[in-house]
C-alpha cells in the first residue's frame, strides 16, 4: 500500500503543535535558569515525572549568576544542561547557544581527554587544571577549570566553575620578563664586577709599578722633587731633600718646608704657594734653600698641578733646582755690563763732540767725501749710544732703581711727538697717526716716548719690504691703548710667547736684525713701572701689532 501524504492543513496543525511546545520548553528552561521553578513534572511513556534540584536556592542561583566566573553544569556524557552569563562572554557566544552544546566545543582535545578521565574516575570528587578556553575568533583564553561532581535526583552532573586567568598570565609574563631582564642585569652586573675587578687589580699592579717607577726617577734626579695635595700639605720629599738639608725621614714635610727657606724668601714664596693652590696655576718662583751646612743656594721652584679627566686637581708636583752658580754668573754679567756701560758713556760723549767740532769747522772748507765720513761716524755714534743708554737702563733695572717722576701726560701729544721724531728718522716710511679723542695718563713723558719710539723701531726693523707703519690710540675698560701696527715679517707663537725676554732677538731664515735683543725687555720694565701692561698680536707673514695700556686718568 502506498503511505497517504498528509494534507497541508495537517502540516500546519502539526506545526502549531511544535511551536507550542518549543515555546513552553523555552519558558521552562528560562524559569529554572533564572530559579523561578524549583521542580518541574514532565510527562513520560510511564507517566508524569518530577524533576527537581537539590540546591535549587533563588539567592544562590542569582549568586551563581552574578558571579565574575563562568559555570556550568554537564551530564554525564559531557554536554552542558546550564550556563551562566560570564561562561557564555568568556566563550565568546550568546547565552542562548551555549546550552545543549558539548564541552568539546569550548576545550583542545588534549585538555578534554584529561577531563574525560576525570570525569570517570569515581573517587574523584574535585579536579583542577589549567587550559585554554577556545573561542569562535580563534583567541584562546587561558582559563583555571575546577570541576565538581554533583549528585541529582536522577543521576550524576559535573559542575565546572572557570576562572579568566588572563590578567594573572599577563602579570607572569610581566614577572617573567622582568625576572629574565633581572637575571640578564645580575649577570652583566656580575660580569661587570669581574672586569672592574681584573681592572682594579691591572690598575694597581700599574699604579705600583708607577710610584716605583717615580720614586727611583725621583730618588735618582740631581733636583729636590715633592708632592704636596690639593689644599697645601705637603706629603712627599725625595731623597735629594734630605741629602741637601740634613732633615730626618722622621720630619714632618708641611712642618719644616718654610723652616729651611730664606726668611727673606719666605713670605713671597708662601704668597706665590697660595695663590697657585687657589688658582690652579704654575707655581715659578726664585727663592733659598738653607743647606745642612747652614748656607743658603738659590732655587727655581715649580709646582705643577696633576688633574683627573674631569679637570679636578688630584695632587701637585714640585721640583727645586739648584740655579745659584746661574745667578752668580748673571750678577757677574750684569756687573760687567754695568761697569762697561758707564766706562763707555764718557769717551763716547767725549768723541761725539769731537765729530761736532769738526762738523761745523768753517777756518777751511773740508772736502765734501770728508763730511760724508762725519755724517757715517756721527750715525754710528748714536747708536752706539742708543745701545750704551740700553745697557745702562737694564743696569738700573737689575739693580732696581729704575725710578722717574709723573706727571700727567697727554696721549695725544706723546704719539704725535714720536710719530714726528719717527718721519724725519725714517723718511722712506709712511708713518701715520690720525689724533682723536685726547686721553690722559699718569706716566713720565720721557720713558713713555723711549717705548713708544723702540716700538716704531722695531716696525722698521721687522718690516724690510713694508714702509707703512700705523699707530693708533683707544680706550679700553677704563685703560688706554697705544698700539703701533707693521705689515713685517710677523711672529710664530713661541717667538710671541718669548719676544719681551732680555737679549732675545727674532731670527728668520731670511732676515736678522741687529741689536742687543733689550729693547722690547726695556720697554716692558718701563710700562711695569707705570702699572701697565704691554703685548703683542702678530701672524707670520702677516705683520705685528705691539701696544701697551696704560690706566685712563680721570678727569673733573
Amino acid at each position: 500500500m502506498m503511505a497517504i501524504e498528509p494534507t497541508a492543513e495537517q502540516l500546519k496543525a502539526e506545526i502549531a503543535e511544535l511551536r507550542i511546545q518549543l515555546e513552553e520548553a523555552k519558558d521552562t528552561i528560562e524559569a529554572i535558569r533564572t530559579g523561578m521553578v524549583d521542580a518541574f513534572v514532565v510527562h513520560g511513556a510511564e507517566g508524569h515525572e518530577i524533576y527537581t534540584l537539590k540546591t535549587a536556592d533563588h539567592t544562590y542561583r542569582v549568586w551563581i549568576e552574578r558571579m565574575m566566573e563562568g559555570a556550568i553544569t554537564l551530564d554525564k556524557d559531557g554536554f552542558i544542561l546550564y550556563s551562566n552569563p560570564r561562561f557564555a562572554e568568556m566563550a565568546g557566544i550568546a547565552l542562548n547557544h551555549v546550552v545543549g552544546k558539548g564541552l568539546d566545543a569550548f576545550l583542545e582535545p588534549s585538555s578534554l581527554t584529561k577531563l574525560n578521565v576525570a570525569m570517570r574516575s569515581i573517587g574523584l570528587s574535585d579536579y583542577k587544571t589549567e587550559t585554554n578556553l577556545l573561542r569562535p575568533d580563534g583567541m584562546q583564553l587561558p582559563v583555571l577549570l575546577t570541576l565538581t561532581r554533583m549528585n541529582l535526583e536522577d543521576g550524576t552532573a559535573m559542575s565546572i566553575i572557570l576562572t579568566d586567568l588572563t590578567e594573572q598570565k599577563q602579570s607572569e609574563n610581566l614577572l617573567k620578563k622582568n625576572n629574565e631582564a633581572l637575571e640578564e642585569a645580575r649577570n652583566q652586573t656580575l660580569k661587570l664586577n669581574n672586569e672592574l675587578e681584573g681592572i682594579v687589580a691591572e690598575r694597581t699592579r700599574d699604579l705600583s709599578v708607577s710610584r716605583a717607577h717615580f720614586m727611583l726617577l725621583s730618588n735618582n734626579i740631581p733636583h729636590i722633587t715633592w708632592t704636596n695635595l690639593p689644599n697645601g700639605k705637603i706629603n712627599f720629599f725625595n731623597a735629594r731633600w734630605f741629602e741637601y738639608t740634613g732633615l730626618g725621614f722622621d720630619d714632618e714635610p708641611a712642618m719644616v718646608w718654610e723652616t729651611v727657606l730664606h726668611p727673606d724668601d719666605a713670605q713671597r714664596t708662601k704668597y706665590a704657594y697660595i695663590e697657585s693652590l687657589e688658582t690652579g696655576n704654575l707655581l715659578e718662583v726664585e727663592n733659598r734653600y738653607r743647606k745642612a751646612d747652614g748656607t743658603y743656594r738659590w732655587h727655581l721652584s715649580r709646582s705643577t698641578p696633576l688633574k683627573n679627566a674631569a679637570g679636578e686637581i688630584q695632587f701637585w708636583v714640585g721640583t727645586a733646582t739648584d740655579i745659584d752658580d746661574q745667578r752668580k754668573a748673571i750678577e757677574k754679567k750684569d756687573e760687567f755690563i754695568s761697569i762697561a756701560s758707564h766706562e763707555l758713556k764718557t769717551p763716547l760723549t767725549s768723541l761725539k763732540a769731537y765729530l761736532q767740532l769738526i762738523a761745523k769747522f768753517d777756518q777751511e772748507p773740508i772736502p765734501q767725501r770728508i763730511r760724508n765720513f762725519i755724517d757715517k761716524a756721527d750715525n754710528s755714534m748714536n747708536k752706539l749710544h742708543l745701545l750704551v743708554n740700553d745697557l745702562l737702563d737694564f743696569s738700573k733695572i737689575q739693580a732696581g732703581k729704575l725710578d722717574f717722576n709723573k706727571s700727567p701726560i697727554s696721549v695725544n701729544e706723546l704719539v704725535s711727538l714720536c710719530v714726528e721724531h719717527a718721519r724725519y728718522m725714517y723718511p722712506a716710511h709712511q708713518i701715520s697717526y690720525t689724533p682723536g679723542t685726547d686721553y690722559l695718563v699718569e706716566g713720565n713723558m720721557e720713558r713713555l716716548e723711549q717705548v713708544v719710539m723702540n716700538l716704531i723701531n722695531n716696525a722698521v726693523k721687522y718690516a724690510p719690504n713694508h714702509k707703512e707703519i700705523m699707530l693708533q690710540a683707544t680706550v679700553e675698560d677704563a685703560k688706554v691703548k697705544v698700539a703701533v701696527k707693521d705689515f713685517g715679517i710677523g711672529l710664530s707663537a713661541e717667538q710671541q710667547e718669548r719676544i719681551f725676554e732680555r737679549f732675545y732677538r727674532v731670527a728668520d731664515s731670511t732676515y736678522m736684525a741687529s741689536g742687543l735683543g733689550m729693547g722690547l725687555y726695556i720697554s716692558m720694565e718701563i710700562i711695569k713701572s707705570h702699572q701697565g701692561t704691554m703685548g703683542v698680536e702678530s701672524k707670520i707673514e702677516e705683520g705685528s701689532t705691539f701696544y701697551f695700556m696704560l690706566d685712563l686718568l680721570q678727569t673733573d
